[in-house]
């Protein structure tokens, strides 16, 4: 993995918990992108995600949040991994 110069966007109303939840969620995001990924691994960590983070507003926006500062897309992840019966995601090409 490289090692990364950036921030997750989190809620400060979230607790410790939920705060770990999402850091999961985004870490999986960036091993989707950089080395690869379970897909049903992903989508588990997605469910738990979308129990703290239920509006699809606020989900867009930690997604633009953490693309902006990292460069890799939630949204891409999720489509893929729900797209698709394959066992391991690995985005190519799309930073």
């Amino acid at each position: 993995m490289q090692s990364q110069n950036y921030s997750y966007p989190l809620n400060p109303s979230w607790s410790t918990a939920e705060m770990e939840t999402v850091i999961v969620l985004l870490r999986a995001v960036e091993d989707a992108y950089e080395v690869g990924i379970n897909r049903q691994e992903f989508l588990k960590r997605y469910r738990a995600f979308k129990q703290i983070v239920n509006s699809k507003a606020e989900e867009k926006q930690i997604g633009r949040d953490f693309e902006h500062e990292s460069g890799y897309v939630l949204y891409r992840v999720v489509k893929q991994a729900q797209g698709s019966d394959a066992r391991t995601i690995k985005m190519v090409g799309d930073r």
